[in-house]
């Protein structure tokens, strides 16, 4: 049934004059169901994640060899790694910064920055010469395309998750939680299916040479069709009164830090089970099996579509366990077996095909049930008027914290001491979670 919104003009009048940033209110009422929410998160998300495997998967399988010739494959890696990690160190730094356009200009504004900095950006690394051509320089220019790509991400951010959240019913919100997170696997089927494609039907050469460049035009023109769709739902007349009436509009982030500041720690580690496998299941193996053993490529991409495809079905899934069981719980259960998993990761990713494939297939099972949930796990700890600045923040420091590094970390502590670190690193994102969770609990019962 639709969720229905209205408020009068009275109402509309007293928070223009209390709100920064707040639009006019159009005369009529807006009639917005959740399901027509969930649709521009899931639009936005999507071309975010496109975006990001296509990156993610030129570090693993091209940049080492086009950037970084000069030095071992494994150490050309690590530096791909490195820099990949950039854009989540900016990625608060431009939530910070667009959050004052916003507060200055309009929601608008806002966007149309953010979009034209995405798409110089991504379309930069489609152009950029390799090492060969420009020497160290275009080490350089990759990094801050990379940080380009972080600071338009936080910028990105249009509270429609955050207005999601507050609209859905009740006893519907991990249905429309999850919505949001099918982005994610509808974005690396694309990008891998791409990457795929072109591996197979390219000589290794010509694939090094140019072919990888193709995904980054693909990923432009994505990221500048979504962006402009998700600013046409944001500015129309309905949108603006919901997001104005549940004060979606940005507050200063040291006004937010210095009274929430528990919330978005809490916030932030409660998801690092999941954000920490989604690294170990998508970017790392490939690494790995690109450095250590003679698979096709293409034909291990073809394993993770699959397994993208399961993790599809677990975040569908983990909608209606939630709304059963609780969201919370549902992320303290699979916390849990995501720490039981991580024991298996060496035995499974170093015993061959079979092994590699099986930690594939159960690890994106995993991260689906879980992942489903991991957005703004304890969002509802914010007051109102902080759920916009809180919640894209708290999704800032998850990523950076449980995901930005994951890729570099995993595999240079693999390279050096043995798989059985990658398991360590995924156990104590489990770990992490469930001690966020097990606080955040005290913490709601002792404030009630």
């Amino acid at each position: 049934m639709a969720n229905t919104t209205s408020i009068s003009d009275v109402q509309a009048d007293v928070h223009h004059q209390t709100s920064p940033g707040a639009r006019s209110i159009n005369a009529r009422d807006g009639h917005i169901s959740p399901g027509e929410i969930a649709i521009g998160v899931v639009i936005g998300r999507a071309s975010e994640y496109f975006d990001f495997f296509v990156y993610a998967i030129a570090s693993a399988l091209v940049f080492p060899s086009v950037f970084f010739p000069y030095d071992s494959r494994l150490d050309g890696t690590l530096y791909a790694f490195a820099i990949f990690a950039l854009a989540f160190i900016a990625r608060p730094i431009g939530t910070v910064a667009f959050m004052a356009v916003q507060h200055h200009f309009t929601r608008e504004t806002k966007l149309t920055l953010a979009l034209l900095i995405m798409g110089v950006s991504t379309a930069g690394i489609a152009f950029l010469p390799d090492y060969a051509s420009l020497g160290t320089t275009s080490i350089v220019f990759l990094a801050i395309l990379r940080i380009g790509q972080g600071i338009a991400q936080g910028g990105s951010w249009d509270g429609l998750p955050s207005l999601l959240a507050l609209n859905a019913p009740e006893e519907k919100r991990g249905w429309y939680a999850m919505l949001g997170q099918l982005g994610a696997p509808i974005g690396f089927v694309i990008a891998a299916g791409l990457f795929a494609y072109l591996m197979t039907n390219l000589s290794s050469l010509d694939f090094l040479e140019f072919g990888w460049r193709y995904p980054f035009y693909v990923a432009f023109a994505i990221n500048v069709v979504a962006l402009f769709a998700r600013l046409r739902l944001v500015t129309t007349h309905e949108y603006s009164h919901l997001l104005d009436e549940h004060q979606l509009d940005p507050v200063p982030v040291g006004e937010l830090l210095n009274s929430q500041s528990r919330n978005v720690i809490i916030g932030a580690l409660a998801a690092l089970a999941s954000y920490a496998l989604f690294h170990l299941v998508t970017v790392f193996p490939l690494s790995w099996i690109t450095l250590t053993s003679q698979r096709s490529i293409a034909g291990f991409l073809h394993v993770q579509m699959l397994g993208v495809a399961l993790m599809a079905v677990g975040i569908i899934i983990s909608g209606f366990i939630a709304d059963r069981v609780g969201r919370r719980r549902t992320l303290g259960t699979l916390a849990i077996m995501i720490g039981i998993f991580s024991l298996f990761v060496p035995f499974l990713i170093g015993s061959g095909e079979t092994g590699q494939d099986a930690f594939i297939l159960i690890g994106f099972s995993l991260l689906g049930l879980s992942y489903g949930q991991a957005a703004g796990a304890v969002t509802s700890n914010f007051p109102q008027r902080f759920r916009y600045t809180g919640a894209a923040l708290t999704s800032d420091v998850a990523w950076l914290v449980g995901a930005g590094f994951a890729p570099l970390v995993a595999l240079g502590l693999s390279s050096h001491f043995g798989l059985a670190y990658a398991g360590v690193y995924l156990f104590s994102g489990a770990a992490a979670s469930l001690a966020a969770l097990s606080i955040n609990r005290a913490w709601h019962i002792r404030d009630n």
